[in-house]
């Protein structure tokens, strides 16, 4: 990298870009530098004074490291590099003057606190607090927000970091929080007391550096050293977030982000984050076998005979699998309903995607490179409803100076587009340079024409990414759960083995088994239930939007007698005296990867054969998006209440009438 330079931090001479503040340089030399304020994805506000350093040679006073770059430093009188000191009296001296007047007005308040034991504050007034106060005056206090039902503030605990408003101001695109008055006046407050109105909101919480922002469903439910923490992937979007669960004994009590510059940075969406009490109700804990129009509860041996009685006397013989299947279950229940002659499919909500075309099916483009795209062109697709975090990147590539155009329905994305139509005569019309990077969502192609719909996107530049909303959909269709002629082969079935696949009707006549967590529209119309775990209960493959395959670990056991998903349809084979040729998950794992190398390499993307499609006869039709209401897209978030209830608060949103100026 071009304009390096050389800088001497506590007597160590390291040689960073220019470019660089002195607290990123500090954190290349192993030297951690304490913070409220900075935080490397958001604007440098440097108003917290936390992160003093010593520059020597320069002005007798401590500089703010957050706000002070490499090269504005002055070298020494002979050329040498110049000094700086993060451990000097000086700065020992600057850092407890500031601790102390954070403290002035912080009430003391840690052992009722959610945030204890996670705290920035607590942790660095242990390292830099002192043991007395040399204030005597009253504590101010400050009325507490009502930011909605996900955010709980305690805005006497707040510092004024601002880190809030820049995370809901420029990765959120809200402009909803800001700061007012000055001094001892200063607070952050809600524009008009206004709650938030966005799905990335939970974020504030994690920024929160003191307890002001804590988790309204989350608060007074445990304390961080009770909690067993096991890192795993999201599905409620085919983004593949990086999450961590929280359990303790065997409920889930939290989701939070983890950090992966490749896919969620961290941020995550407030479906991931708050569905957990989805997790909880409406779950299926045993095995039921309708008899008589009513279903009642039954053995596992039970169930299964009926299930492999049915199986074996099927003319025609289909399987589903849902959005939420983890890869090694599509494949087991592939290898299951194929040997018996059957067909599975995974494209359930009839998108035209090409089976084994993976350029056509997912793309060639990474999620990072949408950061340093110049200009990007959405076709069908809503990204702020379908993948909330992908859609903050492709804020920050507009922020960047990218040029963003859209076809397909207007809506309100947090930042400026060219709308250049809403049909398919916009999509024919529209010419794009070669770089340009094309997003195509779902609401493209699961119309009769998508196929010509992704041909002519795939025409348009030589780069582009489809935009799934199905966590498990990129997977199942690189393990070939697709049927030859899509959801038309499974029309007429007369046995249905549906695994997971909540989101559509299947015709009266057939005899179906319902395989999956929760009594949702699929449960409904079985006949025989076989109660499976749900994504926090197995270890899983998921392959995400972009063709990463990711593996999603277990952090607790699925309820009742409910079983792991791969382990029911092992079960069922031997019933069906089709054993499939695996015991463990390990030895599944092992034939899957012989048949789909690529899923061998976790966490990597690999390339795409670019295969462009034929031009087809475009239809004339506008695009519509497939998400009708983002926080019940699938059976989880379904039974959560708090899903319900924000799903309510954001149709009264949209139908409230604004009074005339």
């Amino acid at each position: 990298m071009s304009d390096l330079r050389k800088v001497i931090i506590d007597g160590q001479e390291i040689e960073v870009p220019g470019a660089m503040t002195l607290i990123q340089a500090c954190e290349e030399a192993g030297i951690e530098i304490p913070r409220f304020c900075y935080h490397e994805r958001l604007s440098i506000a440097g108003n917290c004074r936390m992160c003093l350093v010593e520059v020597v040679g320069g002005p007798p006073k401590p500089a703010a490291s957050c706000a002070m770059q490499v090269k504005d430093l002055r070298p020494g009188p002979e050329g040498q590099p110049p000094v700086v000191k993060t451990n000097s009296p000086m700065v020992k001296k600057a850092r407890e003057g500031v601790m102390e007047f954070l403290l002035i007005n912080h009430p003391l308040d840690c052992p009722i606190c959610d945030q204890g034991g996670e705290c920035d504050l607590q942790d660095q007034a242990m390292a830099y607090g002192v043991d007395f106060s040399r204030f005597r005056e009253p504590k101010r206090a400050v009325d507490d927000l009502d930011l909605g039902p996900l955010v709980e503030t305690h805005m006497t605990r707040c510092i004024s970091c601002t880190r809030c408003v820049r995370f809901t101001t420029e990765v959120a695109g809200i402009h909803q929080m800001g700061q007012t008055g000055r001094g001892e006046d200063a607070e952050i407050t809600a524009y008009l007391g206004e709650t938030l109105d966005s799905n990335l909101q939970g974020n504030i919480i994690d920024l929160c550096p003191v307890g002001a922002l804590v988790s309204k469903p989350y608060a007074f439910t445990a304390r961080p050293w009770e909690l067993t923490k096991t890192e795993s992937i999201d599905v409620m979007d085919a983004l593949g977030s990086n999450i961590r669960v929280d359990t303790k004994g065997r409920e889930v009590m939290r989701f939070l982000p983890r950090n992966h510059d490749g896919v969620n940075e961290e941020w995550i969406s407030d479906k991931t984050r708050f569905v957990w009490d989805g997790l909880r109700r409406q779950r299926l804990d045993r095995p039921y076998v309708r008899e008589n129009g009513k279903l009642r509860a039954a053995t596992w041996p039970e169930a299964l005979a009926v299930a492999a009685d049915k199986i074996k006397g099927a003319s025609k013989l289909a399987g589903l699998v849902g959005d939420l299947t983890p890869v090694e279950a599509a494949y087991g229940l592939k290898q299951l309903i194929e040997g018996q002659g059957g067909v599975v499919e995974s494209r359930t909500d009839g998108a035209k995607l090409p089976a084994g075309n993976r350029s056509a099916y997912v793309g060639n483009v990474a999620i990072e490179e949408i950061d340093t795209a110049k200009s990007i062109l959405l076709v069908g697709t809503n990204p702020r409803e379908e993948a909330p975090v992908l859609n903050a990147r492709i804020r920050k590539a507009w922020l960047s100076g990218a040029q963003v155009s859209l076809i397909g329905a207007g809506v309100d994305l947090t930042y400026e587009y060219d709308h250049l139509g809403t049909d398919r005569a916009a999509l024919d019309a529209a010419r794009v340079d070669d770089d340009t990077i094309v997003i195509v969502g779902q609401g493209a192609l699961n119309e009769a024409d998508g196929e010509a719909v992704l041909a002519a996107a795939m025409g348009l530049s030589g780069r582009m990414l489809v935009l799934h909303t199905a966590a498990g959909r990129v997977g199942a269709m690189d393990v070939g759960a697709v049927a030859p002629n899509g959801m038309a082969d499974i029309d007429g079935a007369d046995v249905v083995y549906n695994l997971g696949a909540d989101e559509i009707e299947i015709a009266d006549g057939a005899f179906v088994i319902y395989q999956g967590s929760h009594g949702d529209r699929g449960a409904h119309r079985a006949d025989v239930i076989l109660p499976g775990a749900a994504y926090t209960e197995e270890q899983g493959l998921f392959v995400n939007t972009e063709g990463r395959p990711q593996l999603a670990l277990r952090a607790g056991f699925a309820p009742g007698e409910a079983k792991e998903n791969w382990a029911i349809l092992r079960a069922l084979s031997a019933e069906l005296d089709a054993t499939q040729p695996w015991d463990t998950l390990a030895q599944l794992r092992q034939a899957l990867v012989a048949e789909v190398p690529h899923l061998e390499a976790i966490d990597e993307v690999p390339e795409n054969d670019w295969k462009p499609l034929k031009r087809g006869t475009l239809g004339k039709a506008d695009f519509r998006n497939v998400i009708k209401d983002f926080y019940l897209t699938n059976p989880i978030a379904r039974a959560s209440e708090l899903m319900a209830q924000l799903s309510a608060d954001a149709k009264a949103r949209a139908t409230a009438r604004m009074a005339a100026e």
